[in-house]
């Protein structure tokens, strides 16, 4: 298998995004709606704001991940950041996203000063909560009927990380 390699997220990864949150399993598993545009991503990514990281994986020459970071900037939650997590549907249960966790979680604790890092994730993606619970996550509460997909209300789990000092 190819090396993961983790790096920022540049203008010209917007198709491969594209891509990927045009993905049924990608995007029934996120807050994104389906039928994104490609102009909308190439936005993102040229206007990325204050605060917020945004990373991808690649394979080779393909982005085949991506997480994005966003550092609260309120004075009183600046130790604290939320984030997003998408792999292709093609490339998972390859160390993709583990990767992505890895670098993210290595910013927050060494580089941006976050010391609890914040998610939903829905109560029934069982895969996504073992990858969050493996990297020290803890399920703080349930939102239910958090979201609609496929015309369903779904649950969701607060989960985060807290760094001990």
């Amino acid at each position: 298998m190819s090396e993961i390699v983790i790096r920022h997220a540049e203008p010209d990864d917007a198709e491969a995004l594209f891509r990927i949150l045009s993905q049924p399993e990608t995007y029934s598993d996120t807050l994104q709606i389906p039928h994104p545009s490609l102009k909308m991503w190439q936005e993102r990514l040229a206007a990325t704001r204050e605060g917020m990281q945004r990373l991808v994986a690649c394979i080779g020459t393909s982005v085949v991940g991506e997480i994005t970071l966003e550092v609260n900037a309120r004075a009183r939650r600046r130790h604290t950041a939320s984030f997003g997590l998408c792999v292709d549907y093609q490339h998972r249960g390859k160390g993709v996203a583990s990767a992505l966790m890895r670098e993210m979680v290595s910013l927050c604790d060494n580089w941006l000063n976050v010391s609890r890092i914040e998610l939903t994730v829905f109560a029934d993606n069982a895969t996504a909560i073992a990858l969050y619970e493996k990297f020290g996550f803890v399920t703080e509460g349930v939102a239910r009927r958090f979201a609609v997909r496929n015309g369903q209300q779904i649950d969701a789990l607060y989960m985060a990380r807290v760094r001990d000092e």
